[in-house]
């Protein structure tokens, strides 16, 4: 079997920024605390986790928080549930993405501005989550087929609203293209924000290249993981087999199939993971690195 690395994955900048942090402040001592998952990869929290890294849950936060050095995940938070967090005496340490936190502050500076915000992304999400924070009233779409139907709702009752579209970091970029279209048959001056991030990007525009010279595909990365989510469909979209897997434990055994086998990762993917799965799918091939950065991140 041949395995082909894709020219971009592992760590962004975003996700090494936040992992960084967390081990900067376990190296200076006292209680350390994440709101919600630092990053969508159970490894890299597991990690954390026996480093003595805790999880606070935003819905059974402690009373006291003194003395608690509390990080703020790279997906973001609420302000209000920043406030709270301070008010119970929380020592803040913000590792918010710098490209989620530019979001954050266009959408609070447009709903400011009188803007209604549309918002895709997916509901559930920390990140959008979070943004909605900043942007009371604004109207999340989880997809592009819904984009139409929430801009037409939107439109009988206010023909003459000013309206701004945000997509979540991780969204395609021709999905949030196909969202843009779809609001702008009712608000056809809707101001559209470039807020997908480049290493998104670059990733999906990797995965595409390599679909060209592989029979198969393995995505590396966590379930929870937006931008790994999208990887695996990106690859199915491209008609080949695909799969996703958190660790080497998880290659399906029908891999054997399948001459060269591309393997590409999530931002939030430790190198030891992509390693260990390609360790894995090399008992009995060898491997091609591209010539260019394996590792390429950017925020």
């Amino acid at each position: 079997m041949k395995v082909i690395r894709a020219k971009v994955l592992g760590f962004c900048m975003g996700v090494r920024r936040a992992v960084d942090m967390a081990e900067g402040e376990l190296r200076s001592g006292g209680r350390v605390c994440t709101m919600g998952p630092l990053i969508h990869n159970p490894q890299v929290l597991e990690s954390l986790q026996r480093q003595g890294v805790e999880i606070l849950n935003e819905n059974k936060l402690p009373e006291n928080l003194a003395d608690v050095t509390v990080i703020i995940r790279a997906h973001g938070i609420s302000p209000v549930l920043e406030d709270e967090l301070k008010k119970r005496g929380a020592r803040i340490a913000d590792a918010t993405c710098l490209r989620v936190k530019a979001s954050q502050m266009k959408a609070r500076a447009l709903t400011t501005e009188g803007y209604t915000l549309f918002l895709a992304g997916e509901k559930k999400h920390g990140e959008v989550i979070g943004i909605t924070g900043y942007a009371p009233g604004c109207i999340v779409i989880a997809e592009s087929d819904g984009a139409e139907h929430a801009a037409a709702d939107f439109y009988r009752n206010n023909p003459t609203a000013k309206t701004a579209l945000i997509g979540q970091t991780t969204i395609s970029a021709e999905e949030y293209r196909t969202i843009g279209e779809a609001i702008k048959k009712f608000f056809p001056d809707l101001v559209i924000v470039d807020t997908i991030c480049g290493a998104t990007h670059d990733r999906q525009e990797a995965l595409r290249e390599l679909c060209g010279e592989v029979d198969a595909v393995i995505v590396a990365g966590g379930r929870e993981s937006a931008n790994t989510r999208r990887l695996l469909a990106i690859a199915q979209a491209q008609n080949k087999p695909a799969w996703l897997v958190e660790s080497s434990a998880e290659i399906p055994i029908k891999i054997d199939l399948y001459n060269t086998v591309g393997l590409c990762a999530g931002a939030s993917t430790p190198d030891e993971t992509i390693d260990a799965i390609e360790r894995v799918l090399l008992a009995t091939g060898h491997s091609e690195h591209p010539p260019s950065n394996s590792h390429l991140g950017k925020s």
